[in-house]
């Protein structure tokens, strides 16, 4: 890799570093390297920006942020939590459970760790310490169970990683349930030992009439991924149909039947919804943009021609990008990170003979473990800032859940079965 490349790098970094937007860090950087060092003319910029933009993948991420404003702004959310309880409240460390069913619940609709992490742990947090439960390990646990928002599908992350890798986006989804529900088994059964040795005394259980009430009240707000899944999997629509009616429903529930929701409050869910949308697109520019320059100087093929020469197991070759990717997603957003990665990567797969698709979950889970993992841990600033902490004490509470979710990521890094299992059921994926 010649000065020329460095420098571009360098530029990048230097961006970063010194809080300069990600989006204009990467549009700028993209833009020096094809036009000083390239020689491009500048109108292919802004062709590629267009380009990046044109892309009707991308329509499914903005409704479904619309899906999640609407569930955050009216009552799904609570019902969801309410559900929850009643499933598993009655059991040691029940209430904590609970939470990490809630993330399950809403990841499987709003696709969103940052949503997951506003809307059940902004509820959950607060909920757990008024009833008995140590501050640090309420936390800790719903400040990391939202990554079940990037994994349990629709993912924004995987919608992207799809535009760019070209897999099937409905077989992509499939990888993401059995990791998610072992994550949400190991970090229960976590929940359970712990506040058994805390002490800690188990809610009565519900009666049967407490438990119809609520599931009855629920009903609606449980129907919602059931209409997800159940439309996209039976072949009556695709994933971006899905999301439409997805906002369709959850606007007509929260209206007409919780009544929870004002026809006031549409203007304002639409407009938030639209500004978070924004803010995914004009990353989604920029890294267009960044990787455009990528592909002219075919950095990808050159760095995949010295990574064949060094490495020659695709375990190794596994354990070094499961390290690196945990790296990177202390400094980079995942959207970022995979919108930039993600045509690096592709070319080494098919040398080492790693499905696409088993690499798009590992990477998913990588990069979403980076929400928790400072200096740029967005759920450690959302968490921390709702029970009034610094940084330092949120990173140290989470330490035990991150270390579950790591030895989590390297089974299903290294079996990679688990992850191709429903694929390879429902679409016969080899």
């Amino acid at each position: 890799m010649d000065n020329s490349y460095l420098l571009i790098f360098a530029l990048l970094l230097g961006c970063l570093a010194t809080t300069v937007p990600v989006f204009m860090a990467l549009f700028f950087s993209g833009t020096v390297g094809l036009v000083c060092l390239v020689g491009i003319d500048p109108q292919i910029v802004i062709e590629v920006l267009y380009r990046s933009m044109d892309k009707f993948a991308l329509v499914v991420v903005m409704f479904f942020v619309l899906c999640g404003n609407i569930m955050t702004t009216g009552s799904i959310v609570k019902k969801l939590i309410n559900t929850a309880n009643v499933i598993v409240g009655f059991l040691p460390g029940g209430l904590a459970m609970a939470g990490i069913l809630a993330c399950g619940f809403f990841g499987a609709i709003s696709g969103s760790t940052v949503a997951t992490v506003v809307a059940i742990g902004g509820f959950m947090i607060p909920a757990l310490i008024e009833n008995g439960y140590d501050e640090k390990f309420s936390v800790g646990i719903m400040t990391t169970s939202p990554i079940l928002g990037v994994i349990i599908p629709p993912s924004i992350a995987m919608i992207l990683y799809a535009m760019v890798s070209n897999d099937q986006l409905e077989a992509l989804f499939l990888t993401g349930f059995i990791p998610g529900v072992i994550i949400m088994l190991a970090m229960s059964l976590y929940a359970y030992i712990a506040c058994k040795k805390m002490g800690m005394k188990p809610r009565p259980r519900p009666c049967f009439s407490e438990v119809v009430a609520v599931m009855k009240e629920s009903i609606w707000a449980l129907m919602l991924p059931v209409l997800i899944f159940g439309g996209i999997y039976s072949g009556l629509f695709t994933a971006n149909e899905a999301a439409v009616v997805a906002c369709f429903y959850a606007f007509f529930v929260e209206i007409v039947l919780h009544k929870d929701m004002k026809i006031t409050d549409i203007k304002k869910v639409i407009v938030s919804s639209a500004i978070t949308s924004a803010t995914l697109l004009i990353i989604v520019a920029g890294a267009s943009v960044f990787g455009e320059y990528l592909t002219f100087e075919q950095i990808p093929g050159k760095i995949a021609a010295v990574v064949v020469d060094n490495i020659s197991s695709p375990w190794v070759f596994l354990l070094a990008v499961n390290i690196l990717l945990l790296f990177i997603g202390m400094f980079m957003d995942i959207i970022s990170a995979t919108l930039i990665l993600t045509p690096i990567f592709l070319p080494l797969l098919g040398k080492f003979g790693i499905d696409t698709m088993h690499f798009g979950l590992i990477m998913t889970i990588n990069l979403g473990i980076g929400y928790c993992t400072p200096p740029l841990g967005v759920s450690l600033y959302i968490s921390g800032a709702t029970v009034d902490r610094d940084i330092v004490y949120v990173t140290k509470a989470v330490l035990p859940f991150l270390l579950i979710q790591i030895i989590i990521l390297f089974i299903l890094t290294f079996v990679p079965e688990i992850v191709l299992l429903l694929p390879r059921l429902v679409y016969g994926v080899q």
